[in-house]
């Protein structure tokens, strides 16, 4: 699975990608801060140095098991005389490296991996590598968080299934058309909207017009972990056979509470 993404620094887009786990960047991109019309030829100029064939069989050697050291060693022989060239196709095709990557097509590109990458940016520009070394750090930590968000989203998900079981088994009558049973899931998923952010579903949207999907799509990630808790909480008050306006209460005031220990959070109002 590859995941694309761009980052920006000091003006310039800088595409990445993520292959197998391996985050890489386009070192084209890079290239254009010392050769704007030919991007290619300052890439093929530090791949024919020494240092950087060593660098790149070195890591190689330590992530690639596939790695050919027979292609390599020729390649590292030769690397520094006059005479020499090498291009990333032939590194590749030479040595079945996967630490470099090339992209065919308009908008294609010779892409590393990020570690090989904040090398050669090094080599254009010191200034430049520091600057893309802070961007790209930023790019993996709003992908982390995602991450966190979506798994949370999940959990929420799961334990909804505990919730409306409970509802099913406790509340819902035998004899019930389908129009009659989404309401009262309805109700009872605000009775857990209104404990968490004081408002239901439908006060949410008729406030939000513009945005998509609902309420708990725009939670935080510590707000996701509470409505998870009290999902299963909510499920044991029903099976107890709390009243729901005695349920509420109780939700609301363990969600201010947990909010509070999770995160210092005054804002939300216990229901009286």
């Amino acid at each position: 699975m590859v995941k694309k993404s761009i980052i920006t620094v000091k003006d310039t887009n800088i595409r990445t990608m993520t292959i197998n786990g391996i985050d890489y960047v386009c070192i084209t991109d890079i290239a254009r801060q010392k050769n704007a019309e030919e991007p290619k030829d300052v890439v093929k100029n530090w791949m024919r140095l020494k240092n950087t064939i060593e660098y790149m069989g070195l890591w190689e050697k330590l992530n690639n098991p596939q790695f050919k050291g027979v292609g390599f060693d020729p390649l590292f022989q030769e690397a520094g005389s006059n005479a020499f060239t090498l291009s990333p196709t032939k590194w590749i095709e030479q040595t079945n490296a996967i630490g470099i990557v090339c992209v065919a097509g308009r908008n294609g590109g010779t892409y590393a991996q990020r570690d090989i990458a904040f090398k050669f940016a090094n080599w254009v520009s010191v200034e430049f590598e520091l600057y893309l070394v802070k961007e790209f750090q930023r790019l993996k930590e709003e992908e982390q968080k995602q991450i966190g968000w979506s798994v949370k989203r999940e959990l929420s998900k799961l334990n909804y299934r505990i919730h409306t079981d409970a509802i099913k088994q406790n509340i819902v009558p035998a004899e019930i058309d389908a129009y009659h049973k989404s309401l009262i899931y309805a109700e009872e998923a605000d009775v857990l909207n209104v404990a968490m952010f004081g408002i239901t579903a439908k006060e949410w949207r008729d406030a939000n017009p513009d945005k998509k999907g609902n309420i708990r799509d725009y939670a935080t990630i510590t707000e996701l972990i509470c409505l998870s808790n009290m999902e299963n909480l909510n499920a044991v008050f029903i099976n107890d056979g709390l009243p729901q306006s005695e349920r509420l209460i109780k939700l609301n005031k363990i969600a201010i509470q947990q909010m509070n220990v999770l995160e210092y959070d005054t804002g939300r109002k216990l229901l009286r």
